[in-house]
């Protein structure tokens, strides 16, 4: 009897096995790690809150804006080309990308000093033309990362990545605390953020034995860092505007009380989204990056069957914030910040559109195709730059608050066109998931209204 032949396993076979494994791995981590660090960081939100004025918060949330602001306006995706690039592993590559990282970081304070006295004149409140030097510092500090954070990215080591995370986080927060409970000033929140930025400086030398940066320049490198990142470098800039003008507009437009109030109120609708980036970057990315080579319809059925997976999960949080947001404001805040109970439903509505572009968008920057998240980006900082002002004027704070929960649209869009130009277009599933998702908010919110709890609403008061 003749032996029963054994299909040879492929390289995209065995590549799609790895990845598959790595993807399951990591996904594991960064949830866990993810949960972990929002316990954390809601438990010291809480205590924060009781010891510091919410003008305070106001006030930091519009220096870090503007901080955000300048990293975004200059990033050129150096991280995002070690994940990406075949040379991502070359000594070469990376000394280059990280004296391009000192250089930048040198290059942000400057830009922060430069910027601190003309922003305090246009707020009206002297404290900005120290802060934001101060806090800009952090940037200095960050530059020096060693490049192995980005190394243990592209290796889907997400494991070393969350311990560093969090005993980060567990240090710069009990600073913080420390600090405001004896001195309730504005140096508790910029002491910590320092404190964060230079234990991950340190820690960062460590995560691999033997790993060394040390100051090199090699042409070819740069331009293909400058090449891929010319796209990023739009992208992010178009973020900056669209993820942050809403709190610059509300600085203004409003006051930094109210702007306090919103940022506890948008901290908590932001969760499922800043799952869903933690798990996009650190897994989707280099998953993606490693199998991108597959035809065109496998990696398709491949990403769509993972996917669903995902949106099921973060999609679920999202509803139970849509839904109940208001009693975890009413129950963990004091009365100064009720007003934050009926921001949170309608924001965290809104981030439904943004959790389908989130679980879809890496892998249009995987196949080297980042520019339809800039154009994407661009569309959405029209959107919150015109109409969050136009909303405001016809409909006051809460036609604002509508306004941003709306500015994802435009961005998904966008990127669905990318998709199905590229064919890998998650349509269908996208029209499926929505389906499910309004018709379990429907059989919640009435659920709700029939137990006699109302809708998450009734504190609107502006």
């Amino acid at each position: 009897m003749s032996p029963i032949p054994h299909s040879p396993v492929t390289n995209h076979q065995l590549s799609y096995v790895i990845a598959k494994k790595l993807a399951i791995r990591g996904a594991i981590w960064t949830f866990v790690g993810y949960g972990l660090a929002q316990a954390l960081r809601l438990g010291s939100n809480l205590i924060l809150t009781r010891l510091l004025e919410p003008e305070l918060f106001g006030l930091l949330a519009l220096a870090s804006t503007f901080l955000i602001g300048l990293n975004l306006f200059s990033d050129i995706g150096i991280g995002t080309s070690i994940v990406q690039n075949k040379r991502g592993d070359e000594p070469d590559f990376l000394n280059t990308a990280w004296m391009m990282q000192i250089i930048r970081g040198f290059g942000l304070w400057l830009c922060c000093v430069a910027i601190a006295s003309p922003l305090a004149r246009f707020y009206g409140d002297s404290r900005l033309s120290w802060i934001l030097p101060l806090i800009g510092l952090t940037t200095i500090f960050a530059g020096f990362n060693s490049t192995a954070l980005h190394t243990l990215s592209r290796q889907i080591a997400v494991g070393k990545q969350i311990v560093v995370e969090v005993g980060v986080q567990i240090v710069s927060l009990t600073v913080m605390i420390v600090w405001a409970w004896f001195s309730p000033t504005a140096w508790a929140l910029i002491v910590g953020n320092l404190v964060t930025a230079i234990l991950k400086m340190l820690v960062s030398y460590s995560l691999i034995p033997g790993y060394r940066n040390r100051l090199v320049w090699d042409k070819k490198a740069a331009r293909e860092i400058f090449s891929f990142g010319k796209w990023i470098f739009v992208s992010t800039a178009m973020t900056f505007l669209a993820t942050q003008a809403d709190r610059i507009l509300i600085g203004k437009l409003l006051s930094f009380e109210v702007l306090g109030i919103y940022t506890v109120a948008i901290t908590f609708a932001l969760l499922p989204q800043q799952a869903i980036e933690q798990f996009s970057m650190r897994t989707i990315l280099p998953i993606v990056a490693q199998v991108a080579h597959l035809p065109r319809q496998e990696l398709r059925a491949k990403i769509l069957n993972k996917r669903k997976i995902v949106l099921a999960s973060v999609g679920a949080i999202a509803l139970f914030l849509a839904s109940f947001g208001d009693f975890l404001i009413l129950n963990l805040y004091d009365e100064r910040y009720v007003q934050a109970a009926w921001m949170l439903p309608i924001l965290a509505l809104g981030i439904w559109p943004y959790l389908l572009f989130e679980t879809s968008r890496q892998v249009l920057v995987a196949i080297g195709k980042p520019n339809y998240q800039a154009y994407g980006q661009f569309v959405k900082s029209i959107h919150v730059c015109l109409g969050l002002p136009i909303a405001y004027s016809f409909f006051g704070v809460p036609g604002l608050i509508i306004m941003v929960a709306l500015n994802d649209i435009g961005l998904y869009s966008i990127t669905a066109y990318g998709l199905w130009r590229e064919q890998l277009s998650c349509l269908k599933q996208d029209i499926q998931a929505t389906l499910l998702f309004v018709i379990g908010l429907a059989i919640v919110l009435v659920g709700r209204y029939w137990l006699g709890l109302g809708f998450p609403f009734s504190q609107m008061k502006f």
